[in-house]
C-alpha cells in the first residue's frame, strides 16, 4: 500500500464520519449547534435536514474521487476528469477554513481538525498522483 492509498482512505474514514453525523442531523439528531455555525442549535429545521442530505452526498462522491485518483477504485474516474481531485481538494479547504472561522466553539473543536485531515489527504492524492 502505497501513501496515496493510505491517505485516500483516511480521507475516506474522516468523511464516513462526516457523512454519518450529517445524515443524523437530517433525521433529527438534536447536534445543530455542530453544525452552520450552531444557528440552529438543536434539531435542524425541515430546509436544513435537506440540505444535510444534500451534503452527505456530496461529500460521499467526493471520497469516491478521491479513492477512484489513488488508484483504489473506479481508475476510469480519475483517468476521465483529471481535473475532479482538485473539486475535492477545494471543497476540503474552504471547509477547514469555515470549520475554523466559525462562532460555534463545538464545532471549531470537533470539525475543524477532521476537515485538515481531509484536505491534507486530498492534497497528497491530487498532487502525488
Amino acid at each position: 500500500m502505497n501513501i496515496t492509498m493510505i491517505a485516500a482512505i483516511v480521507y475516506t474514514i474522516a468523511t464516513a464520519g462526516v457523512v454519518a453525523f450529517q445524515i443524523a442531523l437530517a433525521f433529527g439528531a438534536p447536534w445543530g449547534e455542530y453544525a452552520m455555525g450552531g444557528a440552529f442549535p438543536g434539531r435542524f429545521p425541515p430546509r436544513l435536514r435537506v440540505a444535510a442530505v444534500v451534503q452527505a452526498v456530496v461529500l460521499a462522491a467526493l471520497a469516491v474521487v478521491v479513492l477512484a485518483f489513488a488508484g483504489v477504485m473506479l481508475p476510469e474516474l480519475a483517468q476521465a476528469t483529471p481535473w475532479l481531485i482538485w473539486l475535492a481538494v477545494a471543497f476540503s479547504a474552504i471547509a477547514a477554513v469555515l470549520n475554523t472561522i466559525t462562532r460555534s466553539a463545538g464545532e471549531r473543536r470537533l470539525w475543524a481538525p477532521v476537515t485538515y485531515v481531509m484536505l491534507v489527504c486530498s492534497l497528497i492524492v491530487a498532487l502525488i498522483n
